[in-house]
């Protein structure tokens, strides 16, 4: 089978890698260029250099995206920042996104053994992602802020520029429908 046959479609990580980009993204580029842009030169290089892919489960193909993702951040970066600003990011924003990617499997809390169960958290995984795109703006970055981040309320709220008990609002409201989404049974399309 060849590369194409075997996995999803790399598109079907774009949710996934937004949410991570948005997560990372470096403060000296937000109003620059958007996480959408980012994750769209993303797939665009994927796409361009898929055949040097070598592996062969979801999950390598979701950490060889976010290496690209890193890849792309730090280009930008390199671009709109100044030589000394710059150094050591690559290593450091892999990390950072693969530890986001870790929190945001947490979010799913369940042990994967086998191959078959694998795939259904990879999918679950892909599921939550599409769900968390479909929040509200508001309860979307208040349930990453929280669940993603691990901020404390108080800090999302100074971020957010609001009170903790707004905040506490977006959370309740936001995670209700986040679970109604993942309750909801995955539509498919490819």
């Amino acid at each position: 089978m060849s590369f194409d046959d075997e996995l999803r479609p790399i598109d079907h990580y774009r949710e996934y890698l937004l949410i991570l980009a948005r997560l990372q993204m470096d403060a000296c580029l937000q109003g620059i260029i958007d996480a959408s842009d980012l994750v769209q030169q993303t797939l665009l290089k994927a796409h361009q250099c898929r055949d040097q892919f070598r592996g062969r489960t979801e999950g390598e193909r979701a950490a060889w995206l976010r290496a690209i993702l890193a890849g792309t951040m730090i280009d930008t970066v390199r671009k709109f920042s100044r030589e000394s600003d710059r150094r050591g990011r690559t290593r450091e924003l892999e990390l950072a996104l693969g530890e986001s990617s870790c929190r945001l499997e947490a979010l799913l809390a369940d042990d994967q053994s086998s191959p078959s169960e694998r795939f259904q958290h990879h999918e679950q995984l892909m599921r939550l992602s599409g769900a968390l795109a479909r929040l509200p703006e508001d309860q979307r970055q208040a349930v990453e802020l929280r669940h993603i981040q691990e901020l404390p309320i108080v800090e999302i709220g100074r971020l957010m520029s609001r009170s903790t008990p707004a905040v506490g609002g977006l959370l309740q409201r936001g995670m209700k429908m986040l679970r109604e989404l993942m309750d909801d049974p995955p539509s498919r399309t490819d």
